[in-house]
Formats: structure tokens, sequence, C-alpha cells
């Protein structure tokens, strides 16, 4: 089982500069921020879940959608994002790396009592980039495409498929 990040969704965009600095919408800011963050779980290998509050909403029930392949939580009325959060760190199993990216200090001081490693948003924020950078790097260092199968196998074989290909053996 992959290791799990639950990412406190507003805290970290409330610690991040684009949103302010490119005039985004919430809705925007929310989209982008996903999006990034389907990159980094891909990069990463982790299992991410980003938790939105709904808690000064109407939403009567809390409700899930995957976008980008990334777990995205709105929280119902009267429910935090930290209430979530706390909640899934203490039934995550003790085995499972758990991590929580958050700058609220009671609820990096809750998780980490459950077992969950904490960070801040702006330590998040800073490895998300990160691992986009290595992850794009070591891609193009690899140069794997996604479409050609040819290309993922090693030169020897690549060797003596193109010497079939041409008859030579």
């Amino acid at each position: 089982m992959k290791p799990l990040l639950l990412v406190d969704g507003y805290n970290v965009i409330g610690a991040w500069d684009v949103p302010k600095d490119e005039g985004l919408s919430i809705e925007e800011a929310r989209e982008r921020l996903v999006h990034l963050v389907a990159d980094y779980a891909g990069y990463s290998g982790q299992e991410v879940i980003v938790v939105f509050d709904g808690h000064y909403t109407d939403r009567p029930t809390r409700s899930r959608v995957m976008m980008h392949g990334v777990e995205v939580i709105f929280t119902k009325h009267a429910e935090s994002a930290d209430n979530y959060i706390e909640a899934a760190c203490a039934h995550v199993p003790s085995w499972r790396p758990v991590r929580v990216a958050t700058s609220d200090a009671v609820i990096q001081t809750i998780t980490l009592g459950r077992g969950a490693t904490r960070m801040s948003s702006r330590e998040f924020l800073m490895e998300l980039s990160q691992v986009r950078i290595s992850g794009k790097k070591h891609m193009q260092d690899e140069k794997i495409s996604r479409g050609d199968i040819f290309s993922r196998l090693p030169p020897e074989q690549r060797a003596i498929f193109d010497k079939m290909r041409r008859g030579e053996e």
C-alpha cells in the first residue's frame, strides 16, 4: 500500500503566492493546486487526498471526487478540513506511513500524536516544486517516451530488434 499524504487544501492555497500574484479566483486556485498535486503524486508514488473546508457552506454531506487521479474531499457543513484530516489519521493502520501538509499548529500536533508526519504548507509547496523538477529531469535523462515501448528497452535488446528488423539475423 502506498504512503498517504493528506493536504489541507485551503491552508496550502493561503501559503501559496501564485493565486495572489496571478489574481486567480478560489476555484482556479483549487484547480491549479489539484493539478500540481496530481503531478506530484505521479512522480512521488504516494496516494494523495486534498481536503477543502465546507465548514461555512450549506453542503449537507461530504463530497468526494477524483480529479486527475487525486482524491479531492469537500467537507460538509460544520466539518472543517482539520476535523476530516484528524479522523482520517486515526483510521489509517499504524503500519502505513501518513504525512499531513498544513500550517495549522493544532492539527499538526494532533496528527503527530496519531502517528503522522507533519509538514508546513510552505514546505509542501517547496517539495511539490522540487519533486516536479526532479521527475521531469529523470524522464528526460531516461529518454522515456510514454507512447514508445521500444525506447524503454535496454540498449542490447534494442540492438537485437534492430538487426531482426533489418533482416540481419
